[in-house]
């Protein structure tokens, strides 16, 4: 063949193998996030990413206060991108 063609044919195999390892599952991860953050609500159970598990009390924009304990004392503002993981409250 051709060194040309060759030459062309690797950038094609390195671009796809680039894309499917890469790009794509960085995209479906944004997804992910973006789609549970369109879903928090007040009264969720939220895992923050320095490990804490509290219940959202109240939201704005990007920030929510998340009561931590069960002393109902400790309620702390933060931003929504602090927050990894949401399980839906019953009500």
């Amino acid at each position: 063949m051709n060194p040309t063609v060759m030459i062309v044919l690797y950038v094609v195999i390195f671009g796809g193998i680039f894309y499917f390892m890469g790009y794509r599952p960085q995209k479906k991860e944004k997804k992910r996030v973006d789609e549970m953050m369109a879903s928090l609500a007040i009264g969720d159970s939220v895992l923050t990413s320095s490990g804490f598990y509290g219940v959202i009390i109240d939201m704005t924009d990007d920030t929510v206060i998340v009561e931590f304990g069960s002393n109902k004392n400790c309620r702390i503002p933060m931003q929504k991108a602090a927050i990894v993981q949401v399980e839906k409250s019953e009500a």
